[in-house]
């Protein structure tokens, strides 16, 4: 299997006597797009700001492309665009000499190409011109994303990328982001869940400093249940229909939702749906619907992360992550 992009292996920072995080260890293969959530002060902003150099970590180590983000900070620094969740932008300079700052820093050889390349891709081409200053917060936003893939990286850390933006800018967003996976990596830290779902390929959830789930979205659901959830309705309800299902091999329980309709619990990593099809048919029950049942993204995220916060008060440095789930 090839080497992974980003490989974080038991990563470990403090803030004095409060742990921002705890033995964290993932990775992220080339060309993924990794939705990283938790609640504020959970440790995302923490992970980013190591991953991209800013700070070191305490303990653990992480690489990217291959490089120690401590020992190479900057090799890794060369292969990854940053989007903060508060852009550095200059307001008094216009976007096309900001981004030609960024990309005169970035050491990109072909500046105007790559510059109207990321002007395109970000649809700000229009205000080329303009002073960052005079821009409205979304299209600051676009001009934070273009500094971020002005030198075409490797990897792409985004923090709240769609921030402040309005809902067809978003969603220009999000195809753009869908666009740039598989020739880049990204990781996308956003409180939109929903977001998630539509663009990332696999969920990490991170809270007080650890990780607590890693899945793709729409497995994220059986693994915190511990088991698959199928709902079955039927045109002909008969008292004995609970009884037969759970003599299907697989099922671990059934629980009658109202007259007709039933959620049934089976056991992990198998589809039941056609033997309890086969099963309604011959009994004459009547199938009106047969579907999976899951959890949303946003019970899962609180199932994971709700709970009492018996921590140490957290030190300054980590207040400064002012993080959104």
């Amino acid at each position: 299997m090839a080497e992974a992009m980003i490989d974080v292996q038991n990563l470990t920072k403090d803030y004095g006597t409060y742990l921002a995080l705890r033995d964290v260890s993932f990775e992220v293969q080339k060309g993924e797009v990794l939705g990283f959530l938790g609640p504020n002060g959970a440790g995302k902003t923490t992970t980013m700001r190591i991953l991209t150099g800013y700070m070191p970590p305490s303990g653990g180590t992480a690489r990217v492309a291959g490089y120690d983000v401590f020992a190479d900070s900057m090799e890794v620094r060369k292969r990854i665009g940053y989007l903060p969740e508060t852009v550095p932008l200059y307001p008094e300079m216009s976007v096309w000499d900001y981004l030609d700052f960024t990309a005169r820093l970035r050491g990109v050889s072909n500046r105007d190409d790559a510059i109207e390349r990321a002007m395109d891709l970000t649809n700000i081409a229009d205000r080329a011109d303009t002073l960052i200053g005079k821009l409205s917060k979304g299209y600051r936003q676009r001009v934070g994303l273009a500094q971020a893939i002005v030198h075409e990286p490797e990897v792409l850390i985004l923090d709240e990328p769609t921030i402040g933006l309005d809902p067809k800018q978003i969603i220009e967003v999000r195809h753009l982001i869908k666009s740039l996976a598989g020739e880049h990596t990204v990781i996308l830290s956003t409180h939109i869940l929903p977001e998630v779902s539509q663009v990332c390929s696999r969920v990490l959830i991170i809270n007080q400093g650890k990780i607590v789930a890693e899945d793709a979205p729409d497995r994220l659901s059986a693994r915190v249940r511990g088991a698959e959830h199928i709902y079955l309705q039927v045109a002909q309800p008969k008292p004995e229909i609970p009884t037969e299902l759970e003599k299907l091999k697989g099922v671990l329980g059934v629980k009658t939702k109202e007259p007709g309709t039933y959620e049934i619990e089976t056991n992990l990593g198998a589809d039941h749906r056609a033997e309890i099809a086969a099963m309604a048919v011959q009994r004459g029950w009547g199938v009106l619907e047969l579907r999976p049942v899951g959890l949303s993204l946003e019970e899962i995220f609180l199932e994971l992360t709700t709970e009492e916060d018996s921590s140490p008060a957290k030190d300054d440095a980590d207040e400064e992550e002012s993080e959104e789930a």
